[in-house]
């Protein structure tokens, strides 16, 4: 799995096969193979600047409950959306405008944290499994900051931060491997702390040379650069 498509989020084929379509997701450009009984065409795009603002909602689909992760895209919180052979109605609480949402530390940890304990999953985006990337990429929607799917395409955009201890919450700390290429990424709430996805989302210390372990006290990434998006 390389990357998700959350509920009601559109994609443009790219190709087809009988029972897959290769689908380039319209929020950041990802590309991959999906069942075509996961999709539905539609002739109109929704657009939306509200989002799910808790770990899991309940949306109502084709009039059974539906689980929905925090960042779900809700394009109505009081009528029935149709996309093509679904029927969508969306939970009416729990809103964000994320055009209107502060970037600030109440809000950046607020968001962030609804996702600890989620576990790791390679190219997941919500709560019920999320990579490093797609965890930044999530939090960071709903404060209409638009971020590319993976880490080192990250670490190409926003401004570089010099030193640990002149980061402020929200800032973006990315590791790199032997090599050199940028392989995780994390959300800064401070200069020493760190929130991440790695085997789970969790929190752990961090240090000028990389992630320590809260748990066994080992370094587990090495650190490389430091970005500032807002």
């Amino acid at each position: 799995m390389v990357s998700e498509l959350l509920l009601g989020e559109y994609a443009e084929v790219v190709e087809s096969t009988k029972d897959f379509i290769r689908i380039k997701c319209l929020y950041d450009g990802y590309e991959g193979w999906c069942q075509r009984v996961q999709l539905t065409e539609v002739n109109n795009i929704h657009s939306t600047n509200l989002f799910l603002h808790k770990a899991i909602g309940i949306a109502k689909l084709n009039g059974r409950d539906c689980h929905i992760s925090l960042g779900t895209p809700l394009y109505s919180t009081n009528e029935i959306i149709s996309f093509g052979k679904f029927a969508v109605q969306y939970p009416s609480r729990y809103t964000c405008d994320a055009t209107n949402n502060e970037f600030n530390s109440e809000n950046i940890q607020h968001i962030a944290e609804q996702f600890l304990n989620a576990p790791y999953l390679w190219g997941g985006k919500s709560v019920f499994g999320i990579d490093c990337s797609g965890f930044t990429q999530q939090v960071f929607k709903l404060f209409d900051i638009k971020l590319p799917r993976d880490a080192y395409q990250q670490a190409e955009m926003g401004d570089i931060i010099g030193f640990l201890q002149e980061t402020k919450c929200g800032d973006l700390a990315f590791f790199d491997n032997e090599e050199g290429k940028i392989t995780h990424v994390g959300i800064l709430i401070n200069s020493e702390t760190i929130i991440h996805a790695s085997g789970k989302v969790r929190i752990d210390k961090i240090d000028n040379a990389g992630i320590i372990s809260s748990d066994t006290g080992e370094r587990t990434h090495r650190l490389r650069i430091i970005k500032r998006y807002k």
